[in-house]
């Protein structure tokens, strides 16, 4: 899994490629940590677009993630195409509970009109 992140003038985005399984979810929390430490209020986009595959332990870091956006006051928004991530979602009812777009522009739209 590759993780890399950039700041926009809104938020920090994350783009993540590959599978985000009990492999690769130690490299995005390391990733996340560095985002975190440095983002007062969080404003986080991970676009998922590229991400085939999705275990329990790549959820649990989303799902933490987003307690944590939730404990902050920050937000969270996922972008998912569709796909595996999208029915993950759906099949265990937290499609309401994530903040989701279809694309980086859709996204930045979103948070803009929040501005």
């Amino acid at each position: 899994m590759v993780v890399t992140f950039w700041q926009e003038d809104l938020c920090t985005v994350l783009h993540i490629v590959g599978e985000l399984d009990v492999s690769g979810a130690p490299r995005l929390r390391a990733e996340l940590d560095q985002v975190l430490a440095s983002a007062d209020p969080l404003r986080l986009v991970i676009d998922l677009t590229a991400v085939p595959f999705c275990d329990s332990v790549g959820l649990s870091v989303l799902v933490s993630l987003l307690n944590h956006a939730r404990r902050t006051h920050g937000r969270l928004i996922l972008v998912l195409g569709p796909g595996m991530i999208s029915h993950l979602l759906v099949i265990t009812n937290l499609n309401g509970h994530f903040e989701t777009c279809a694309s980086l522009q859709e996204a930045r739209t979103a948070l803009s009109a929040a501005a």
